[in-house]
Formats: C-alpha cells, structure tokens, sequence
C-alpha cells in the first residue's frame, strides 16, 4: 500500500469521527454552546488537524528521483497543507460570519441554526472537492489557467476589501430565493424545522427550505473565491517535487480540514465577532498575494525564488493572520465602526417582511 494511500484512509477515519462527534455534541446538548464550550472544541479540532500536518513532516517518505539535498519531499508536504489550512481557515471564517447574517436576516431560531449550518457545511465539502480536482485537473492540462486564477483572487482581493458584509448579504435578492419562494407557498411558521410539508392539502416551503437555498448558492460563490486561492498555494514550487496525486491529497485535505468544526466555531464566533474586526483585511491581503505571486511566476527569477523558498508564502500567510486579530483586539473599535454591530441587532425588524408567505 502507497504512503499517499495510507494518508488517504487516515484522513477519511479522522474527519468521519471528527464530523459524527461535532454533530453528536451539537445535537445531544442542552442549549447552545458557550462561547468558551465552543472555543475549547474548536481548539481541539485545529489541533488534530496541525498533527495531521506535523505527521506529514516525520513520516511521509522522500518520493524517489527528488534530491533530499534540494527538496525534502515530506518538509513541502508540510508546509503546503500548513499554508493551505491557514488560508482556508481564515476564508472559512469569514464564510460564518456571513452565515451568521443570512441566519439573523432570515430569522433562523437557535434551535435551527445547527441542523441547517451542518448542511450548509456538507455542500460547502462536496462543491468544494469538486472544483478542487477540476481545478487542479485544469492547471496540469493547461498552465497558463494559473495567471487567469491570478485574475480572479486580485479581483477577490479587492471585492472582500472594499465590500461591507451587509451589502453581499440580501436574502430576498437570491435569484433561487426568488423562484421558490414564487413557484411555492411560504409556511407562516418561520421556525418550522422540515422542509416542506402540507397546509390544508396544499405543499408549502418553509422557512428553514429557503435559508438552505441561500447558504448552498453562498458556498458555491465561496467556493469559486477559495480553490483558486488553494490551488495558488499548492502548485507553486511543488512541480518537480511533488505528484499530481499529492497535489490533490494538499488541496483537499486542507481544505476539508479548515472546514472541520466549523459548527463549534460558529457558536464561538457569535461571541467574539470584535476580536475578528479586521480579519476581513488580512485575508484579502493574502488573497491579493497568492493572485500576486501566481501572475508573478511567469518571470522566471520569481517562479524560481517562490519555489526554492517556500517558507515565505507560510509566513507571510501566517502574519498576515496573527497581525490582522492583533489589530483587531489593540486598536479600539471607532463609534462609526458600531454601525454594522447595530444593524445586525436590528435585522430581526425585517423579518416579517422576509418570511411573509405568498400565496
């Protein structure tokens, strides 16, 4: 059995445990989580997933025909689902935050928002592996795919950075939204759990079925946003040190990896939204970094520099994090920066005209 196949069964048996308890907890508990519940069960996830990638570095073996002299096989699978995971996770996070603002424009009811974040989190999974392996599939069949990536993460970049929150959210302006919400009847009932039921004889959708249709259309754009940005991560410098197989087990991987328990971090989150003020910034910084360096490469002192010097990607991922929630917790919050908090409160105001049903 392959080293790659090994890894492949480990990670599955990790991330069907880690799923099957982060929805035993959510489910089985009294209550929602506190943020300091929350906050210890997302440490333990991102635990298990930094030993997934300490793992790679002790034991994955040097592929054959790579010179240890020059590349060490198992330091770059180190590395690359280090900078994977971290530039991930912190899209991920910025993804619940928006999750947060469909749930309170659409007001989901607390005992709701975990079954309907779970499912939100299982489409994010699969559309996300999809684009992965067509991505990666595209740039080893056509490399000059990687600068149009480039493109598309700058564009990123600057749409995350100048772009208030409450301005890509609006519920009733999703086109699948607005066509099931005309094609069916709405359930009075806004916290009704299921999804469609009958009313007099007559099918109705529910609240519940509309705010799932907002968040799968929101994972797919979140989905175009990230896999460029992971596959900038992997395939930089990992051409003839790499196969393609162990680009897709990265890509994958650390991606899936900085979705798992996404669920306690989202009730963590609910509570310390303010220590993440400027995080918006960071993770547009790295965007434009990665966008940066995938159009960069195509002078050749750069492509060589980047793929001989893999550690810079990591550290300046890295510090781009830890400076962005550094700021966020140093730098006092200006009353203007108040404004959206205070829209957020008051969303619920809307509510009745979001959930009234239409005949």
């Amino acid at each position: 059995m392959s080293p790659i196949t090994i890894y492949w069964i480990v990670f599955i048996t990790i991330f069907i445990t880690v799923f099957c308890v982060d929805f035993y907890v959510t489910d089985h508990r009294k209550g929602t989580l506190s943020v300091k519940t929350a906050l210890k069960w997302t440490g333990l996830w991102i635990s298990i997933s930094l030993l997934f990638g300490v793992s790679l570095y002790f034991f994955f073996p040097q592929n054959p025909g790579v010179d240890p002299e020059v590349s060490k096989t198992s330091s770059v699978m180190f590395v690359k689902f280090i900078a994977g995971y971290l530039t991930e996770y912190s899209l991920s996070v910025d993804n619940l935050f928006v999750f947060i603002m469909i749930f309170s424009l659409m007001g989901v009811s607390e005992e709701n928002q975990p079954h309907l974040l779970k499912l939100g989190i299982l489409i994010s999974i699969v559309l996300r592996i999809l684009f992965i392996v067509a991505g990666m599939e595209l740039v080893q069949r056509f490399e000059w795919i990687i600068y149009i990536f480039g493109l598309i993460l700058l564009w990123t970049a600057y749409k995350m950075a100048f772009t208030k929150e409450e301005d890509q959210v609006n519920p009733t302006s999703n086109i699948l939204y607005r066509f099931a919400s005309k094609l069916f009847p709405i359930d009075p009932n806004p916290h009704a759990k299921q999804f469609i039921h009958k009313i007099d004889g007559k099918r109705h959708i529910t609240n519940s079925f509309l705010v799932l249709l907002v968040l799968g259309s929101t994972d797919v754009l979140f989905a175009v946003d990230s896999i460029p940005a992971i596959i900038g991560v992997i395939h930089e410098g990992s051409r003839d040190v790499l196969t393609h197989s162990e680009e897709n087990f990265l890509a994958i991987t650390s991606n899936v990896f900085a979705v798992m328990g996404l669920i306690s971090l989202f009730f963590a989150l609910k509570g310390i939204m303010k220590m993440f003020r400027y995080l918006k910034i960071g993770v547009s910084f790295i965007l434009f970094f990665i966008g940066a360096k995938m159009l960069l490469t195509a002078i050749p002192a750069v492509d060589r520099f980047f793929a001989s010097h893999s550690w810079v990607s990591l550290t300046v991922i890295l510090g781009s994090l830890l400076l962005s929630i550094v700021f966020s917790v140093l730098i006092p919050e200006r009353k203007d920066e108040n404004v959206e908090d205070e829209n957020v409160e008051n969303l619920n105001e809307k509510n009745e005209e979001i959930e009234a049903p239409q005949e």
